[in-house]
């Protein structure tokens, strides 16, 4: 987003805040300075506080009495919850969206599949990750399940930190044959097939990961940001 085109508001600095974060610029534990982040974003502080205030409520920061704003570091303990939870819920929403899908679905799943591609082709394994959670969110999207298409989204959101935090090899992005087998299923209308391959699929994620407690590095805010 260009400030200079278009002035900047809690809701668009949490939100480009919220995108740093999923593509792992901004790694867990790192210190989000309010007066750094103002002169970042050529904002006040009241501005850069509500966005703060906004993201801790979505649980991705966490506000630490006089210490400031950090990008939140899930617990172990977390890590297999949020992915139980992932496990119990997606699989049958894959399920409803099997028997919703239309070729309007199936062709923005198929672009985001290719966008997926296209950023790891390229090296940008934090925006691949991020385009992994949107396909599971678009398959949400597609169920028609409103209340539980929310809470899949603050799972993705939880999930992207866990990622950060505690992935051991490139398999801890979404592989991208998983997806293509998930879509095969879609495609076909196979809602039993589809339930199966999510929970198959968000098992071997859980896998993949080494849940050890590890402290990411500290980066500079903007550089981080771009800005």
């Amino acid at each position: 987003m260009n400030s200079l085109n278009k002035p900047w508001t809690s809701e668009t600095v949490a939100a480009d805040l919220e995108h740093a974060i999923h593509e792992h610029r901004l790694p867990p534990g790192t210190k989000l300075g309010e007066d750094e982040l103002a002169e970042a974003y050529g904002i006040s502080r009241t501005i850069v506080r509500a966005a703060l205030l906004a993201l801790s409520h979505r649980r991705l920061i966490e506000l630490k009495r006089n210490r400031g704003a950090f990008v939140a570091q899930p617990s172990v303990r977390e890590a297999r919850e949020v992915f139980e939870a992932r496990a119990l819920l997606e699989p049958r929403t894959a399920h409803s969206a099997a028997k919703r899908m239309t070729d309007t679905d199936l062709a923005l799943l198929h672009e985001n599949i290719d966008q997926e591609h296209a950023a790891l082709d390229a090296g940008e394994t934090g925006r691949a990750l991020f385009l992994s959670g949107q396909f599971h969110l678009e398959i949400a999207r597609i169920a028609d399940q409103t209340t539980i298409q929310t809470f899949i989204s603050e799972l993705v959101s939880r999930s992207s930190l866990i990622i950060a935090l505690y992935w051991r090899r490139r398999a801890a992005l979404c592989e991208t044959q998983a997806h293509h087998a998930l879509l095969d299923a879609l495609e076909r209308r196979d809602a039993d097939a589809a339930e199966q391959l999510m929970k198959s699929h968000l098992l071997d994620l859980l896998a993949s990961l080494d849940l050890r407690n590890v402290v990411q590095p500290a980066t500079s805010l903007k550089e981080a940001l771009n800005r």
